[in-house]
């Protein structure tokens, strides 16, 4: 064998070392000019902390909402307390004018709370949501009426509102991320659905308490002091909630982009470098400049969709016991009662939506809710409008099943719109938007409405029709992200299994 053979054969084979030397060499390069998830990059989720995290995430939304839907179950008894002197429909229409303010501010407390959450963690911020949520609502319950201290007292309920909807802000923004993070990519639909369930379990448990507190106490002494009770019931139900979101781990998805972050910043290519440490290379200093000038087409579209299923969303929820009680003269206690059993049946099938989007896709669910408010409002309505239970109950039901479609699928598909360095504060931005332009006005612009077309009922059908055609258009225009990893951060899979079959996919070779 010549002399000098030995430096042209690998050394590999004989020197284990070596070998080890070699491969990891060939991995940084390899990464560098094609880029492969490794086994240690892919989220492995624990499935008892996955449930804890979405138990605690849909039980402080469920407080939060019970917290703003006892406004609009009261606002009739809230518009002769604190804006008497007028007709009732200028009283309604005051009351809806303040609950609409809460909305006006909620882009504020997105902008706010939503890059601070990409900033300092979600877990932080939903705790500071809730302890301003509860305080607020607490401080309605607390305010003399307007016979009391006159004009003090409306001035005294805005300010309030305008608290609740400031820390609502950053409530939808970062409990739907904060699920959607924790979540493996297969189960996303399944378990950000239980997020709505604890809006609607907020809702109802909201309706409820009133429904029993009208009953018992009857109109007279609701309008004196009945009133109060459910916005004290706040204070400790926020420390509930706040207990439980401050037990509760980061998101993973979170923390790995801290940590690529915090690696980019130290040494170059070594055995340990991950492929989603380059995200950490344009991270944004969550400048709201820099989500508007990044993330400006997905923020259309975001706004689009839920300006359209929250115009649906408050028009079923908040706005139509209103509605049965004020324009078609039901009695009140029949009001709630015909919406609380709504809601109980969405909150029964709701988990069934989850799946089946996770299942068949977002948009196939989201299209079949927009299309069925479109085509079916006029004739739900005119059932309802109907008078006798037999046709109340499946007109509800048919703006129900529409909105449960839209109800099971948002809290997945909107977090998927933005990457992870940016999605707290993008999603905050783009959700407060829609609802303060579209949602929470809703109750005040159908009244509006029907006053300026001579009470013509038909009105809230018409109006959740034009907004369900907006949405089935941006619908069309999203992309599919079920079973996808979220953009920014690797797969999260269920079980060791599922990353070992999606690193052998990109890499057949078990040595790299």
């Amino acid at each position: 064998m010549p002399t000098g053979s030995t430096e042209a054969e690998p050394a590999t084979d004989r020197d284990p070392e070596a070998f080890k030397r070699h491969r990891n060499l060939f991995r940084a390069v390899a990464r560098r000019r094609n880029p492969r998830l490794r086994r240690t990059d892919i989220t492995v989720t624990d499935e008892r902390v996955v449930k804890r995290a979405v138990k605690a995430a849909a039980l402080g939304n469920a407080m939060e909402w019970f917290d703003f839907g006892i406004y609009s179950y009261l606002a009739v008894t809230i518009g002769k307390v604190f804006f008497p002197g007028g007709s009732d429909t200028v009283s309604l229409l005051s009351s809806f004018a303040t609950f609409a303010v809460a909305f006006l501010v909620r882009p504020i407390g997105g902008a706010f709370f939503g890059p601070l959450g990409d900033r300092i963690g979600r877990k932080k911020v939903l705790a500071l949501t809730m302890i301003m949520m509860a305080a607020g609502t607490l401080c309605i319950g607390l305010i003399p009426s307007y016979a009391s201290i006159g004009l003090w007292s409306p001035i005294l309920l805005i300010v309030f509102r305008m608290i609740q909807g400031f820390s609502t802000g950053g409530e939808y923004g970062g409990a739907s991320t904060f699920i959607a993070e924790y979540a493996p990519d297969k189960k996303r639909g399944f378990f950000g659905s239980f997020l709505e369930m604890g809006t609607l379990a907020g809702y109802t448990g909201a309706a409820g308490l009133v429904l029993i507190l009208n009953t018992t106490l009857g109109g007279e002494t609701m309008h004196d002091w009945g009133w109060r009770i459910p916005f004290l019931v706040a204070g400790p139900l926020g420390l509930v909630g706040l207990y439980l979101r401050m037990k509760l781990d980061e998101t993973p998805a979170f923390q790995k982009l801290e940590a690529a972050q915090t690696h980019n910043g130290e040494a170059t290519v070594t055995e340990t470098e991950s492929e989603f440490s380059h995200l950490s290379e344009n991270a944004p200093k969550k400048k709201l400049s820099e989500i508007f000038a990044q993330q400006w087409p997905m923020l259309i579209l975001c706004i689009a969709l839920v300006g359209a299923y929250n115009i649906c969303h408050y028009m079923l929820l908040s706005y139509m016991p209103t509605y049965l009680t004020d324009t078609l003269h039901y009695d009140e206690a029949h009001g709630l009662l015909i919406v609380i059993g709504t809601m109980v049946i969405l909150m029964c099938i709701i988990s069934s939506v989850g799946k089946l989007n996770d299942r068949f896709g977002r948009k196939p669910l989201l299209m079949t809710g927009m299309l069925g408010f479109f085509l079916l409002s006029v004739p739900a309505f005119l059932l309802v409008k109907a008078g006798s239970l037999a046709a109340i109950i499946p007109g509800m039901l048919i703006l129900g099943l529409c909105l449960v479609c839209l109800l099971g699928t948002m809290s997945a598909a909107l977090p998927a719109l933005f990457p992870t360095s940016v999605r707290y504060g993008s999603l905050s931005i783009g959700y407060n938007l829609a609802v303060s332009l579209f949602g929470g006005t809703t109750p005040l612009v159908i009244t509006a409405l029907m006053d300026a077309a001579d009470g013509n009922d038909m009105i809230p059908a018409y109006y959740a029709m034009g907004a369900a055609l907006i949405g089935a258009i941006a619908v069309a225009c999203m992309k599919e992200t079920a079973q996808q990893p979220l953009e920014g951060s690797p797969p999260a899979v269920a079980t060791k299994e599922e990353a070992v079959e999606i690193v052998t996919a990109q890499s057949p070779d078990p040595r790299f």
